[in-house]
């Protein structure tokens, strides 16, 4: 990692292959812990294209990025993943900010996301960031956070 903080920037399709590599460094640690965990790195071309998506990117790499699908009532973040030498640094609350941000741009008051019960340290962020559990349903948490006016 070089001494010049990650800037974050709306993906490329030319981007697909690096946050999909990216992804799987993120989620390697959960892989023998979590049995039931999907291929959470399958489709970034198709993400870029359909739905909205953010990348950090540091020296020329993709080092975290953030998958966004607006949804009738809320904003969901599909996808928050930020690559285990970024990790602690600030990066996921960053991007969990532009979430936010770009949920009120488009009128939306409700964000939305799930994940597993397996992943502590994710649950922990979304915590701290002011999202509240909603339900579960197996190793599926969902949350929800209610936002206005920033």
């Amino acid at each position: 990692m070089n001494t010049t903080s990650p800037y974050i920037r709306e993906a490329q399709l030319a981007d697909a292959e690096a946050l999909a590599k990216c992804i799987d460094a993120a989620y390697a640690k959960y892989a023998d812990r979590i049995s039931d965990l999907p291929p959470v790195s399958e489709g970034c071309a198709e993400e870029i294209t359909n739905n909205q998506v953010w990348v950090a990117v540091d020296a020329g790499t993709i080092v975290a990025g953030l998958v966004l699908i607006p949804k009738t009532a809320f904003m969901k973040v599909a996808n928050l993943a930020v690559h285990p030498d970024y990790g602690g640094k600030g990066l996921g609350g960053k991007l969990m900010d532009i979430s936010e941000r770009e949920a009120l741009r488009q009128g939306f008051k409700e964000m939305r996301l799930s994940t597993h019960c397996q992943m502590p340290e994710n649950i922990q962020l979304y915590t701290h960031l002011g999202w509240q559990e909603i339900s579960r349903a197996g190793n599926t948490i969902s949350m929800r956070k209610f936002i206005c006016c920033q």
